[in-house]
């Protein structure tokens, strides 16, 4: 996934066709958290000028991750569409209005850092499996538990109606004033 400035000024009229497969396994010592990585397809195409590279790419693949509630391996699908820039000239970054825009380091584009962002960016705060899903008991402990937001919900509304027992009196009166 890397070409030289020179190669790719070759494709500059025809534009280039990608359809590679990459190892991204190193994903798993950058991210702790990742337990495997599939071989990540990337395909789609590139357009070349003679001020910038831009890709047009689908990545596809899957990664292995710990359920949040209960650690056992999640599969999760990655199915990403995206277009990258590459300036070829420095001084055309301020004119571009892409959302990815990348400056060439030296004389040589290289894919595989731009796959790793964008695989790295993908996974999710949570992921919880599907056995958890449909558990209804969430996980707890000795003077802990886990609720839902419902449930922190209701159990707020539950304490601002309970009256401090030292003020009992004062909403007694609150009450008899609001009456008369």
């Amino acid at each position: 996934m890397k070409w030289s400035i020179i190669q790719l000024s070759k494709f500059r009229d025809k534009g280039l066709t990608l359809n590679e497969t990459v190892d991204m396994s190193e994903l798993k010592e950058v991210d702790p958290e990742i337990r495997d990585v599939s071989p990540i397809k990337v395909s789609g195409k590139a357009d070349i000028n003679s001020d910038r590279v831009t890709f047009h790419l689908h990545i596809e693949g899957n990664l292995v991750l710990p359920c949040s509630r209960t650690l056992v391996d999640v599969d999760l699908p990655i199915d990403i569409m995206t277009k990258e820039t590459f300036l070829l000239k420095s001084t055309d970054f301020g004119e571009m209005d892409e959302d990815e825009v990348h400056t060439v380091q030296g004389d040589v584009i290289d894919l595989k850092p731009v796959i790793r962002e964008l695989l790295l960016l993908e996974i999710p705060m949570q992921v919880i499996s599907d056995e958890a899903r449909e558990q209804d008991k969430l996980p707890s402990g000795k003077n802990w538990e886990v609720i839902t937001e419902e449930q922190a919900q209701k159990v707020e509304e539950e304490e601002e109606k309970k009256v401090d027992p030292r003020l009992a009196e004062l909403s007694k009166l609150l009450d008899q004033n609001k009456n008369s």
